[in-house]
């Protein structure tokens, strides 16, 4: 679940034909997008009516990760919409460093005695602010991928317009989804052949 809220926030910016929409533009926005990955967020974390402060945090946490994600892909090439946008590698992780820390947490050994199911620690917040839950949960999402085995199979869509990053799932995997890589095709092709003419 966290891959895939990770991939989800990175993904908050996307290219429609030449235009760029972020998907993270306004407080209505970001509320129906924080609404609409609730399911992976932690069940500690509620859905949020997210406000301008709020949104603000989760615009610099999502470019903090992408600055963190164009280092993991190397030396590959970062996705080429974050060319301009890039933090410092400090930068971006005294970001993160900064936004997992904000809500602290209380461990808790969780254990039925006769169940089936083996112990296992959650983490009780001691902070109930649902904006400072958000926050952290993204930012330690956005940790735990960067610190896990995945990190080392993501890769940065070759793609003309894409601004996905993926996890590779075959070592010869160089765009997100079959789309892309259709559309890579066709750009390959116009650039040798030119027009098709009728």
């Amino acid at each position: 679940m966290q891959r895939e809220l990770v991939l989800e926030l990175v993904s908050t910016v996307r290219h429609v034909d030449f235009d760029g929409v972020d998907v993270l533009q306004s407080p209505q926005w970001a509320t129906a997008w924080v609404n609409s990955v609730s399911g992976l967020l932690p069940a500690s974390v509620a859905p949020a009516q997210v406000g301008e402060d709020l949104r603000g945090q989760m615009v610099q946490l999502r470019w903090a990760v992408r600055s963190l994600f164009a280092c993991a892909v190397r030396p590959g090439p970062p996705n080429p919409v974050d060319a301009h946008r890039l933090l410092s590698f400090e930068q971006a992780l005294a970001c993160l460093n900064a936004m997992a820390g904000r809500l602290v947490v209380r461990p808790r050994l969780h254990w039925v005695a006769e169940g089936a199911e083996p112990p296992r620690i959650e983490l009780d917040p001691l902070s109930q602010e649902p904006t400072v839950q958000l926050e952290a949960a993204l930012a330690r999402a956005s940790m735990c991928f960067l610190s896990g085995p995945l990190r080392a199979r993501l890769r940065a869509c070759t793609a003309p317009r894409c601004v996905r990053y993926f996890v590779r799932s075959h070592g010869s995997q160089r765009w997100c989804c079959v789309f892309c890589g259709n559309r890579a095709r066709a750009a390959r092709h116009y650039r040798r052949h030119g027009p098709a003419r009728v």
